[in-house]
């Protein structure tokens, strides 16, 4: 490549001192020869601020006066980093030495690609895909979103069963690589959202737009996860749910939104219910609380999410069936049992 890009390798950081401190080393060595690291703080109440001008002055600090969320935090760190790429990195990622070469030539190669992710790895045994991306994001007839290589809490080994560079629904926010021309010409994450499910409806209205979103699994990272709000926890259910059901409305077509919204309220009312009586009162107050909090949003707050001009345009990425019926009732395991071969 005769003229190399600038990668701008973003981490929006709250209380993350120790994920620094362990993984910015890795980041670091980085063998791409045009990247900056930029850290946003989102208001951190650790000292990971202090931590970053005295061990690692080199590295450009933006400080946000408060915790803004993910989404949010992103749109306004991004408003003062100038680029051609943007990779938007949580801070519990260990990279690879090289890990953007394969997107910069992915999206260099197809303008028509607007995003990419790398294969995320399970940090803590790497022979495993990690949750929240896996070898790239999909996303299924009801609104569930499943990844290559997991499927609700199924995660596979991996054995190279998902190396194909291929279009995806949605591209992960742990390791987003994003033109930055798209990014704000799509005015960035809907800020409602706070955090969760934000990337995949930037990525579901960059498709709506005519964008390519694609996985690039010869890039690999390792991811921790749950570094900010772990599995189980009740904000996190809250805002899945609650975020889930806004997208749906947001950038589904009309008709099939009067049959997936009704469909969805009640599959999420029977997961509410079958969670209250398995024990756990907290994910069934979590629940009952996102369905109300959607209502408030078709009320009152819907003006201010950014909404698709066009929603009939045919998706990439997408499974006509229903997986929780192919999960829980056919006993199938694996991304590829569901949906077969994608490349």
């Amino acid at each position: 490549m005769d003229h190399l890009p600038l990668v701008s390798v973003v981490i929006l950081n709250w209380n993350g001192r120790k994920f620094l401190e362990q993984f910015l080393p890795f980041l670091l060595a980085t063998s791409y020869g045009k990247m900056e690291i930029v850290i946003a703080d989102n208001a951190s109440a650790d000292d990971s601020v202090s931590f970053l001008k005295e061990q690692y002055p080199q590295i450009r600090l933006i400080i946000l006066d408060k915790n803004y969320g993910f989404a949010k935090g992103y749109n306004e760190a991004l408003k003062q980093v100038e680029s051609d790429y943007y990779v938007l990195l949580n801070s519990d990622v260990e990279v690879t030495s090289g890990w953007l070469e394969p997107m910069v030539n992915l999206l260099e190669t197809n303008k028509n690609i607007a995003a990419c992710q790398p294969k995320l790895l399970w940090q803590k045994d790497k022979r495993f895909f990690e949750y929240a991306g896996g070898a790239g994001g999909w996303m299924d007839s009801m609104g569930y979103p499943f990844v290559r290589g997991r499927v609700f809490n199924i995660c596979e080994e991996d054995k190279g069963q998902y190396d194909d560079s291929c279009p995806v629904f949605w591209a992960t926010g742990a390791a987003l690589f994003i033109r930055a021309r798209v990014f704000h010409e799509m005015e960035g994450f809907d800020e409602f959202f706070f955090a969760h499910q934000e990337e995949i409806d930037l990525c579901w209205r960059m498709q709506l737009a005519g964008y390519e979103i694609y996985a690039c699994p010869k890039a690999i990272v390792y991811h921790v996860g749950g570094g900010t709000l772990p599995q189980g926890d009740s904000l996190k259910t809250f805002l899945n749910f609650r975020n889930n059901r806004i997208m749906l409305s947001k950038n589904l077509p009309l008709v099939k939104r009067l049959w997936v919204m009704p469909l969805r309220l009640g599959l999420d009312i029977i997961s509410a219910f079958k969670a209250l009586f398995g024990g756990d009162p907290g994910y069934f107050k979590a629940v009952i609380k996102a369905e109300w909090a959607f209502v408030k949003w078709w009320l009152v707050d819907r003006s201010r999410s950014k909404l698709p001009a066009n929603r009939g345009k045919k998706l990439k990425g997408y499974y006509h069936g229903n997986i929780a019926w192919q999960h829980f009732a056919l006993k199938k395991r694996s991304f590829s049992e569901i949906v077969g071969k994608t490349s």
